[in-house]
């Protein structure tokens, strides 16, 4: 049979990440992606992001994004990436909030979070996560 998918895969099945194993790949990726949801519409948004007091931080701009998570604060934060051989995928759900006292503003400044999109991001955004999960698996030879 043509494109039959009767090959054996001698892989180790999928497994789960700890909290620390998932903290540990949202430290150090260079960008994430942001879910929100509003007025029956899911957008999903790139951002540089840093790791703040079992936090989540990230700089943004007055727009769609910020508006969005104004009317709904409940997010999902994604992470994928490769370590080697492994693929792996990190989610936090959770509420995001904007920033606006100016000692939480100064402790997100020191992150030294730096957007790549060339407009001004002025805005700091928070997620206090509710779930962290991860899963990693090896690639196929």
């Amino acid at each position: 049979m043509i494109g039959s998918m009767d090959t054996e895969d001698d892989r180790e099945p999928t497994q789960a990440l700890s909290e620390d194993e998932c903290w540990d790949r949202i430290r150090v990726a260079p960008y994430g992606r942001i879910a929100v949801a509003a007025a029956d519409e899911i957008d999903i948004f790139p951002i540089n992001h840093a790791v703040l007091d079992g936090t989540i931080v990230f700089r943004t701009a007055p727009g769609t994004k910020l508006l969005e998570l104004t009317i709904r604060q409940r997010v999902v934060f994604e992470i994928d990436g490769t370590d080697g051989d492994q693929v792996f995928s990190v989610a936090v759900k959770g509420t995001a909030e904007e920033i606006d006292r100016d000692a939480d503003v100064l402790e997100a400044e020191r992150t030294g979070v730096t957007p790549w999109a060339p407009e001004p991001k002025d805005r700091w955004v928070r997620i206090r996560p509710t779930t962290v999960s991860g899963r990693t698996f090896r690639r196929p030879a």
